[in-house]
């Protein structure tokens, strides 16, 4: 038994698991590593999301944006072949899944055992016919996407993130379920690609945790591109395996499509853990967990989209290293995603950050709105892509959050992500001097409006009276 005694095991292999099983081995302790298979190892965004998603992303855009020189006498013809695209996504995975798998963490001194874990008491699970023992264990088994249940479902192909990208046909048309991150992400990269896309939300915007100009933005420019938006809507039933009677606004129409894409939120992998003999409570469908990611059992965590909160990769690593920090130190550091960002990598992207204005009323922070658009930007003018928005909010000089919307935009808000973070005044952003053109300009624009009005008119008088 001695051999099966660890410093921490770790359930799950993605971003969260991998992150804090990868430092303690580092360090020098003796870490047990599980998952289910060799191939589910990185977890969902290497093997489902984001690595397979950005992929195609950027094969989707590298066509749409051929096929947009028609103006300068480039002719681009021909139907895109997904089979060439889907080898494309699985060599890129692969380059990845180099640096993860269980051979090369154990090559590292780590312990791996492929197969479903099952807790046996507070500090012990099972693998198979064997126990493993720690003092520490961490749950970071993630998340899966929520089966459609919608009447005549069971007649008719319907992808998820898990198998979307080993299609091999492009549909003509494509009909996309639901209008968060996923979906439409998904659902330009197919537009983009040539299918003719629709897509049916149950609320009247897409993106609903964003800002509702920026998503408003978003939504007309998709519509622009030819995608079809049926908002308000709900599915009734699927009349057959290639059409739908959709309900919008009371009233009853017919879709037609070759494939259908659903996107209807995420459910936990909690199941099957045996948790309960570990001392481990459920809250509904989700596991009982505090403010410093321990479960009922103080030695057992969770990290990741299992936690049920913000269920992005970087999520996972701020979860990580908020475990890690209080597995050594006597002042536990609790969960805090006030600095937390993130993007749809849409084109144009939406990306935000910190708090929102909901947020800052909430909690009686006093704030102002400093936003500019795209339009006269140089930058944008000679790419040819001025759309754009960017929304900061400022509280005594003190930037507490803001979103954008832009090309590039994940890229571009990086600078004021650290702000945020490290509680920079929007001066210091001011003071920068930026190279010219570049397209991070946009954000000492958006705050010299604000230093610009600061020149009120006795402002004016005063600086007459020094000037010499």
């Amino acid at each position: 038994m001695k051999n099966n005694n660890f410093d921490l095991i770790v359930i799950g292999a993605g971003s969260g698991g991998l992150n804090i099983a990868g430092f303690m081995n580092k360090a020098g302790f003796k870490v047990l590593l599980i998952d289910k298979k060799d191939e589910s190892i990185g977890g969902d965004c290497l093997n489902f999301g984001c690595v397979p998603s950005k992929a195609m992303i950027h094969v989707a855009r590298g066509i749409f944006s051929a096929r947009g020189m028609n103006d300068f006498g480039v002719r681009v013809s021909g139907r895109v072949d997904m089979k060439k695209i889907k080898e494309y996504i699985k060599a890129k995975q692969s380059i990845i899944r180099e640096h993860e798998n269980a051979n090369y963490f154990r090559s590292i001194g780590m312990t791996v055992i492929l197969g479903d874990a099952h807790f046996v008491s507070g500090n012990e699970v099972s693998v198979g016919n064997k126990i493993y023992k720690a003092k520490k264990i961490v749950i970071a088994t993630g998340s899966r996407p929520r089966r459609l249940s919608v009447e005549g479902t069971d007649g008719v192909l319907v992808y998820s993130n898990e198998n979307i990208f080993d299609i091999e046909e492009l549909p003509k048309k494509l009909l996309i379920i639901g209008g968060g991150p996923i979906g439409i992400e998904i659902g330009q990269a197919f537009n983009h690609l040539g299918s003719k896309v629709f897509v049916i939300q149950n609320s009247d915007v897409i993106l609903g945790k964003e800002d509702r100009e920026i998503s408003g933005i978003l939504l007309a420019h998709l519509r622009s591109e030819g995608m079809t938006f049926h908002l308000n809507s709900n599915i009734v039933r699927f009349i057959s395996s290639n059409e739908v009677l959709v309900e919008e606004g009371g009233v009853e129409s017919k879709i037609q499509f070759n494939a259908v894409f659903a996107a209807v939120g995420r459910e936990l992998n909690t199941g099957d853990l045996g948790i309960e003999k570990a001392g481990i409570e459920m809250d509904g469908k989700k596991i009982k967990v505090d403010e410093y990611l321990r479960t009922t059992n103080k030695n057992v965590y969770l990290c990741g989209d299992v936690v049920g909160q913000h269920q992005f990769t970087h999520a996972a690593e701020l979860h990580a290293g908020v475990i890690l920090k209080n597995l050594f130190s006597p002042f536990k550091r609790k969960l805090n995603t006030d600095h937390l960002s993130w993007v749809t990598y849409t084109n144009p992207e939406v990306a935000t950050f910190g708090l929102n204005q909901e947020e800052l009323k909430k909690r009686g922070i006093r704030y102002e709105i400093l936003e500019s658009d795209f339009t006269d930007d140089d930058r944008s003018i000679v790419d040819n892509f001025t759309l754009g928005k960017v929304k900061l909010f400022v509280s005594g000089g003190v930037l507490m959050g803001g979103t954008m919307i832009a090309r590039n935009a994940g890229e571009l808000f990086q600078e004021l992500v650290l702000a945020q973070s490290s509680g920079l005044g929007i001066k210091e952003i001011f003071n920068k001097i930026y190279p010219y053109p570049t397209a991070s300009r946009i954000n000492k624009k958006v705050i010299t409006k604000f230093f610009a009005g600061k020149l009120t008119p006795f402002n004016k008088i005063l600086l007459r009276f020094l000037y010499h």
